[in-house]
């Protein structure tokens, strides 16, 4: 299996609007919707960058209990397979594809579906998903039980779960990439 990372080619891979200040964040959002209208994420809503800390302190926590290693205090943002619905939301767009046997698996934590759905107050569809952080053998567990949502539900019909999250709490394998 691989993870990918889809990103915009003027900004580069592996920018997280999580490793600045949210004053910083906020502005990058700005600059994004001055300068790419189209993409998705000049559509962010002006709570987002708050949103995103709260969501990230979640699933960390969430990942913190199961003994997950976190090197660094922000996570890279990948996901498990091509997501062919991720490839819309940049008007360059570009991805890095990593085999998932270069990390060590215990600095990844996983979602089944994007983490903001995931750990939203607001999606009450009674999934055993929900507000859970996985490690690799479990989101394995969970892919067999229910297959890869970009499969069966890429259009979002199904869902707001249309990829598998991977959060790679460690520089090693991306410094490599970069």
């Amino acid at each position: 299996m691989f993870l990918y990372h889809f990103y915009d080619a003027r900004s580069g891979p592996f920018k997280s609007l999580t490793s600045i200040s949210q004053d910083e964040a906020r502005e990058v959002i700005e600059r994004i919707k001055a300068e790419r209208p189209k993409s998705q994420c000049a559509s962010r809503h002006d709570k987002y960058v708050q949103y995103r800390h709260n969501c990230e302190r979640m699933f960390r926590d969430a990942f913190a209990k199961k003994g997950g290693i976190m090197e660094i205090d922000s996570p890279h943002y990948m996901v498990l397979e091509f997501s062919p619905w991720l490839s819309t939301w940049f008007e360059e767009c570009r991805y890095i594809k990593i085999p998932v046997e270069e990390f060590d698996l215990r600095t990844v934590s996983f979602t089944y579906g994007d983490s903001m759905p995931t750990f939203s107050d607001s999606v009450y569809d009674g999934k055993e998903y929900r507000k859970k952080v996985y490690m690799y053998d479990e989101i394995l567990e969970i892919i067999k039980k229910y297959g890869m949502p970009q499969d069966w539900n890429d259009d979002g019909k199904y869902g707001p779960e249309r990829y598998i999250e991977a959060h790679i709490w460690s520089d090693k394998v991306i410094q490599k990439y970069i």
